[in-house]
């Protein structure tokens, strides 16, 4: 987790309601938004590695990180921690499009567009020319997480989400699916689906996957 206080509603990876199966949580110290997002989680690799070996050894059969940007380091943390390791929502984009009707494209909605690039794709494994689109820079998700805010206006958030996607739609008509980067988005999945009709993968989807892949009973 990184280490923030801003609230985490139900479906928020933050908040262990999400989930239908126990979670563990791990807090790493210094891990800002701002350190995490927009400077590639520099010199915290180390901690994040160290903070998923505690995990494990609390019994951890699989983990997940709370900002879909630590994709970078996805290919380090899988090698340094003896579980299974799912660093972003962003792992599912070429699973998703290779699921698409011919002519459909995976689209990508993002915390912060401007900070999302083509190396982010690249370790994710998703083709290089994926159509994203940022939730806006003034809206209250970005006003919330990135000033770690203590109040939260999920409605307005739930507005700029449908926003968003709207308008990558109406940009790439051809989209046939959407993935959430943001760990923050998932309280909001349903209602996305409920507005386009498309499928919609984000961080809960990837950990109740990994979860499934995992458990041992």
């Amino acid at each position: 987790m990184l280490d923030t206080r801003f609230p985490r509603p139900p479906g928020d990876i933050g908040n262990p309601a999400s989930f239908a199966f126990p979670v563990l949580y791990e807090r790493v110290d210094g891990a800002s938004v701002q350190r995490a997002v927009r400077e590639q989680a520099s010199g915290l690799v180390e901690p994040f590695v160290e903070a998923g070996h505690r995990l494990v050894q609390r019994g951890a059969i699989g983990i997940g990180t709370s900002c879909g940007f630590l994709v970078l380091h996805q290919r380090r943390l899988a090698e340094a921690l003896p579980v299974p390791v799912a660093s972003s929502s962003l792992l599912q984009v070429a699973p998703a499009q290779a699921m698409l009707p011919a002519g459909k494209r995976c689209g990508v909605i993002t915390f912060d567009a401007a900070a999302l690039s083509a190396r982010h794709l690249a370790c994710a494994g998703a083709p290089p020319d994926t159509p994203i689109e940022g939730m806006p820079a003034a809206g209250a998700l970005r006003r919330a997480i990135d000033g770690d805010e203590t109040e939260l206006d999920t409605d307005a958030v739930r507005r700029e989400l449908v926003q968003a996607a709207r308008k990558l739609l109406a940009r790439e008509p051809n989209i046939g699916a959407l993935v959430l980067e943001c760990t923050n988005l998932p309280p909001y999945s349903g209602a996305l689906r409920a507005e386009l009709g498309l499928p919609v993968f984000d961080s809960r989807t990837l950990i109740d996957w990994l979860w499934r892949a995992c458990q041992r009973n």
